[in-house]
This record gives C-alpha cells, sequence and structure tokens, in this order.
C-alpha cells in the first residue's frame, strides 16, 4: 500500500510479503538478506571419486634404432609385420634412440613416427641420450625415457688412490614360486614378479602370463607367454602343448606364424634363450 504522511511517501506491506524473490519487505522497512531454501530439501553433492590410477605391467614392444636410415627400416619393417600382421596391428611402440652412434646425425623423428605409423605401429615415447633427439621429441610432445640401463656416476674425488675392496651385496632373496591351479582366460594378466609362474591348467587365447623367472604350463598353453621379463636371458619356457601366440624371453620373441612353421607345434616343449636366437625342443 501506498502512502503520503507529512510530505513523505513510503509503502506499507503486510508482514511476510515476498517481492520478486529477492528482498524480504515487512512494516515498511527493507531487509536486503537473500531468500534461502531449506539446505534439507537440496540434494548433497556427488564425493564419488572420478577417477583411479592404477599400476599395470603391459608388453610393449621397442625399435631399437641401429642406424639412422628411414628408407631401408621402411622395407626391413614391412617384411618384419608381413609376417605377423595381426600381432603389430596397433601395437604400442617405444622408439630406442639411445644406442644410435653419435656419427648417425640427426634423426627426422616425426618422418620416423609416420614410417612405424604405417605399418601399424603407435609410438608412445623415445629413450634417447642425445640433445637433438631430446629436443626433437620435445617438439611433437613426445614423452622421453631414459636411455636402457643407463646411471649417473657420481664424480669420485679419491679416484686413482687404493679403495676399499667393495662388500659382498646380500644374498638376494629367494620368492616362492608363484602357482596358478584355475583357468587362465581370455583378457587375463598374471605377473610373477622376482619368482618363477607355474600354472597347472590351460591358458586361453588372449590371456598373458609374465614372470621375471622360468614360465611352465601344465595344460595347452595358448595366448601371450613372456619370461624373465626384466631381462634374465637364463629364464625358460616349459609346456605340456606349444599352441601360443607369442613366446618371449628377455624381450626376444616369437609369434604364432613363426611357431607354427615348427615342427613341435602342438607338442610338449622348452623354450630357452642363446644369443639372440629362441631355441625350441622337445620335453
Amino acid at each position: 500500500m501506498f502512502r503520503k504522511d507529512n510530505g513523505r511517501a513510503f509503502y506499507i506491506v503486510r508482514p511476510g510479503l515476498r517481492l520478486a524473490g529477492v528482498l524480504v519487505i515487512s512494516l515498511g522497512t527493507f531487509s536486503d538478506k537473500p531468500l534461502y531454501a531449506d539446505m534439507s530439501q537440496t540434494e548433497p553433492l556427488d564425493q564419488d571419486p572420478v577417477f583411479q590410477l592404477k599400476g599395470s605391467m603391459l608388453a610393449i614392444t621397442v625399435l631399437e634404432l641401429a642406424r639412422n636410415d628411414l628408407e631401408n627400416l621402411d622395407r626391413q619393417l614391412a617384411a618384419k609385420v608381413a609376417q605377423a600382421p595381426n600381432f603389430f596391428s596397433n601395437a604400442p611402440l617405444v622408439l630406442a634412440l639411445d644406442k644410435l652412434p653419435a656419427s648417425e646425425g640427426a634423426v627426422d623423428l616425426p618422418g620416423l613416427m609416420r614410417v612405424c605409423r604405417q605399418h601399424g605401429l603407435r609410438t608412445l615415447a623415445i629413450r634417447a641420450s642425445r640433445i637433438e633427439d631430446i629436443a626433437a621429441a620435445i617438439a611433437v610432445d613426445l614423452p622421453v625415457l631414459p636411455p636402457s640401463g643407463a646411471r649417473e656416476r657420481p664424480l669420485d674425488p679419491l679416484e686413482g688412490q687404493v679403495k676399499k675392496k667393495p662388500e659382498k651385496p646380500p644374498e638376494p632373496t629367494i620368492k616362492p614360486t608363484k602357482v596358478i591351479t584355475s583357468p587362465v582366460r581370455g583378457g587375463q594378466q598374471i605377473y610373477a614378479q622376482g619368482c618363477d609362474l607355474v600354472v597347472i591348467s590351460s591358458v586361453s587365447p588372449g590371456a598373458e602370463l609374465l614372470a621375471d623367472g622360468n614360465i611352465h604350463v601344465y595344460g595347452p598353453m595358448r595366448g601371450r607367454v613372456l619370461a624373465g621379463v626384466k631381462g634374465d636371458t637364463k629364464a625358460r619356457i616349459f609346456c605340456q602343448q606349444m599352441s601360443a601366440e607369442l613366446v618371449s624371453i628377455a624381450g626376444h620373441y616369437k609369434v604364432s606364424e613363426d611357431l607354427r612353421r615348427d615342427p613341435l607345434w602342438g607338442s610338449g616343449v622348452q623354450v630357452s634363450l642363446s644369443g639372440d636366437v629362441l631355441n625350441i625342443i622337445r620335453l
């Protein structure tokens, strides 16, 4: 209600009347306090975590470049991929440039990645030590891994003087063998860290077995089987029926296309490494 009194004009509003949901007017006075809804009626914020960070062991192919020669690399890579096209299709790849001699000159990293991509290999990172290779990786936003086995050596001010005989390192703790008694199904990954792996049952296609030591499979062995994954060249693979998609020891591998040509395919075999060659003999 609008009223004039002694030359002044003002509104009189009945108590509790709300205007525009913003101001509360009561008994002719204004309050600048905003209206709040009953907090008990509002929905609580979703506090469930959106993500989790987890570690995982992944089998990633490493392409170690011995020479800076993209033309020959393209030709040789095409021949290698032709042996097992399904295995290399969209395979994750680390480009190892740390073994390149300094005399080879700068690598055309974008061109090298294109060659790999044409053959189905997707570059995830590079391993490099030369400044120009690291700079090229940074320019294309590619992660850089440290050189293989490289360690910084601190300066020794007493170098050349008589040094104490180093103490004998403690004997490594022997971990018990990891034993799997149930079938290993496609999509499963089993890793035996620091020990051998024994599978009493079968290993299905698409499954993956990894061990720092030896691997024994007493059922049909399909899927991927990787022994000595941390570089143990003395690791071996034993199985009652060789039908694997891939076998590997210390990074040296054979895929099913190579294994099927072996006369021992489907038999009980032992796989070992001699130099850079995987040997397959009958059990």
